[in-house]
């Protein structure tokens, strides 16, 4: 992006930051004061807060993507890709196959030539899905085999896949069971400090439950954990994990499938890692 013109100094984006030089050419340290309302000082601040929202929301995009086990026609990634904050999301995510198998890591995406990816041989190859798959992790299998050969190659994963936390449903749960304790009894000094941690994680609350939506096999589950009501200044605690149905209808555990587990038990986890531990270990 080129200088722009901003009451005699001259104005630009560089590595996403607004910067500054003179009439001489000269790079100034930051932007003078006496610029700031400047038009073209404003729009360029207005942009970067845009293109920051952009990079969020793409982000934020391919994770729902994976979690939502939701394939990709071929034509919309090659239309994004060229989009920088499209790209930065998408590259190095694992691509598989309708058979589940993995196909590489995704590193081009052209709409004549296909989709580039690095096979696990390390190879440069090239297909053309008429549906891309960004499966979820929990659905890998060799996810540690894979883990290390990303690490070899020098894969930097923006979205969170092959390094997000999972956990694997028991082989055999117990079925009639429908709530997990694990992560139950996290206490909280304040009810809106609890409800602030669900936010920031990304959750959203309702009812007073932490809320995380997941489509698995076509099929709306809710992992919900709850995390109290009314007074935010009261003390509350986490309470068990459960699973319902988009209607609100309890699941029984051996309803529940690998991926809503798996995010289910991340959200319940990471709610309960905020805890107060002063208040445990005083009681210990």
């Amino acid at each position: 992006m080129g200088w722009v013109s901003a009451g005699g100094y001259e104005v630009a984006l560089d590595d996403g930051k607004v910067v500054c030089r003179n009439a001489a050419g000269r790079r100034l340290k930051s932007v003078p004061p006496k610029i700031a309302d400047d038009p073209a000082v404003v729009g360029l601040r207005q942009l970067v807060e845009w293109l920051e929202r952009h990079e969020r929301q793409c982000l934020a995009d391919v994770e729902r993507w994976m979690v939502r086990s939701l394939p990709v026609p071929f034509a919309v990634l090659a239309r994004v890709w060229p989009d920088p904050a499209w790209q930065a999301a998408l590259r190095d995510t694992v691509v598989t196959g309708a058979d589940g198998v993995v196909a590489g890591f995704l590193r081009d995406a052209d709409p004549e030539r296909g989709l580039g990816l690095v096979d696990l041989d390390g190879d440069t190859v090239r297909i053309t899905p008429g549906l891309v798959r960004l499966p979820h992790p929990v659905l890998l299998d060799d996810l540690e085999d894979l883990r290390e050969f990303a690490v070899e190659i020098g894969v930097e994963q923006r979205a969170q896949q092959l390094f997000r936390e999972v956990w694997h449903r028991p082989a055999a749960p117990d079925t009639e069971a429908a709530s997990v304790e694990d992560y139950a009894g996290g206490a909280f000094k304040e009810l809106r400090f609890l409800h602030g941690r669900a936010t920031q994680l990304g959750y959203r609350v309702r009812g007073g439950h932490a809320v995380c939506s997941v489509l698995e096999d076509g099929r709306g589950v809710e992992a919900r954990v709850w995390v109290g009501d009314y007074d935010g200044y009261a003390e509350t605690e986490t309470g068990p994990l459960v699973f319902t149905d988009t209607a609100g209808r309890a699941l029984k555990l051996g309803q529940v499938g690998p991926v809503a587990w798996s995010e289910g038990m991340r959200m319940a986890a990471a709610l309960y890692a905020g805890r107060d531990i002063e208040d445990e270990e005083r009681a210990a």
